[in-house]
């Protein structure tokens, strides 16, 4: 009965594929995000394919095999092929866009003092720069206070970091898992992937901005890529995983590389790297990006992953708005804006109750970059990692706890402004709210 169900279904459809070789009004090529309700269903959308000239490339969910990537070639009417697949009982499709990284429209003039400071310090086991332990948002923070006086410091958590890579910093490299990335479609994580010895340039004399995407400020004698659009986010996954090893420096980092060194990625990777994330075992997710529109799959992704227990973390955005984003204004997901050094918001920081949940220091920042180097950067991107690193400390603390629950203890900081709906990260007051309760036998 179900063959026949599909017989007839193919038949069904003949003609209406046949229409969908006519031109489009816009001949454009489009990449479609097709999820298919049961295993009869993927046959049926590759035979619809064949007749209609798309192509099935591979799974976007791992081993689950409901979602899968769809390519329109150039020629075909775009909105009659995903009315034909949409005809298909069981198999909804979505627009597969293109995401960036945070953008930023904050204006930095000058390198904060921390990124001068570069007497070597000892710091868990590797040698670090003096200006990344004895940065402002370090105190604000209180992180070394929460460290000795809960005994945690992400010890066998994994974060993972959906981002442009993280480059094998020497501050890193024992925490730093392989990964993947997937704008190639390799085993390997790196940010060095998108870079050769002729785009490589030296930077002496005073700090030098390196890009504008970031807003990162580079130290000077080190190695730095020259700034482009084509370079425009480079260094970013390895600032934002630099951030996460100063809040949890035992957490192992597993860099999911879904964006290009411009910044720019496509949903689908997004979503490859959440159901990645699953399946490697990690237990806290860090997205420093944000889609502009709602996404069905985006959801599902992370309705999937929070199931599982994954504490979900994304950035609100530097438009300076009080809009909402995703999938920081996603209910399971830990919204964060930016806070200065005085505990304000800062006025890049998208903001709002309904995407930001907390806030946290996102202002000349200065972490790990590229190459060895250190840089400064401002950015909800750069805010986000803090409470990353915060819910590795916490699921440590605990042995395990819910996506909820960690929202809940890192919401007990400091309060001030309502456009965020509970107020600015302070992990000694995360921790505390985050303690196993004690069990009377």
């Amino acid at each position: 009965m179900i063959r026949r169900r599909y017989t007839r279904t193919l038949a069904s459809l003949l003609v209406l594929a046949v229409l969908a070789l006519a031109p489009a009004q816009a001949a454009a090529g489009e990449r479609l995000i097709v999820r298919t309700s049961g295993l009869l269903d993927l046959p049926v959308v590759k035979s619809v394919c064949k007749l209609v000239g798309c192509n099935v490339l591979y799974s976007l969910d791992g081993t689950l095999g409901k979602l899968v990537l769809v390519t329109i070639p150039d020629g075909l009417n775009i909105p009659l092929v995903i009315n034909v697949l949409e005809t298909l009982p069981g198999v909804s499709v979505e627009i597969d866009q293109i995401v960036h990284t945070q953008q930023n429209n904050a204006t930095a003039t000058h390198a904060p003092l921390a990124l001068y400071d570069k007497e070597p310090v000892s710091y868990y086991g590797t040698t670090v720069r003096g200006g990344y332990v004895r940065q402002p948002a370090m105190d604000i923070l209180e992180i070394l206070d929460g460290h000795r006086s809960y005994g945690v410091t992400g010890r066998d958590i994994t974060v993972a970091i959906i981002d442009t890579g993280v480059d094998p910093h020497p501050a890193l490299q024992s925490v730093l898992l392989p990964g993947y990335d997937f704008t190639r479609n390799r085993e390997g994580g790196s940010e060095r992937s998108d870079v050769n010895q002729s785009t490589m340039a030296i930077l002496d004399g005073n700090p030098g901005f390196v890009n504008q995407s970031t807003m990162a400020i580079l130290d000077q004698s080190t190695m730095a890529i020259l700034d482009g659009p084509d370079y425009a986010a480079f260094g970013h996954g390895t600032m934002v995983a630099g951030v996460v090893h100063l809040t949890a420096p035992r957490a192992r980092l597993l860099p999911l590389k879904a964006f290009k060194a411009d910044g720019s990625g496509y949903a689908s990777d997004v979503l490859r790297a959440i159901y990645k994330a699953v399946s490697q075992n990690a237990d806290v997710l860090n997205m420093s990006f944000s889609f502009a529109t709602r996404s069905r799959e985006l959801e599902n992704a992370l309705n999937y992953a929070t199931s599982r227990g994954i504490v979900a973390v994304a950035s609100t955005g530097n438009n300076g708005q009080r809009i909402n984003v995703y999938p920081a204004a996603l209910s399971n997901v830990i919204g964060v804006a930016s806070s200065t050094d005085w505990d304000t918001l800062s006025n890049f920081s998208n903001y709002g109750p309904t995407v930001a949940w907390i806030a946290a220091p996102g202002e000349a920042i200065v972490s790990t970059y590229p190459f060895g180097s250190y840089a400064a950067a401002w950015g909800t991107s750069f805010s986000t990692p803090f409470a990353s690193g915060t819910a590795a400390l916490l699921i440590e603390l605990n042995g395990r706890i819910t996506p909820s629950q960690a929202a809940d203890a890192e919401g007990t900081g400091v309060r001030f402004t309502d456009e965020v709906f509970k107020g600015r990260l302070h992990i000694p007051s995360a921790l505390r709210a985050g303690r196993p309760l004690l069990r009377l036998w």
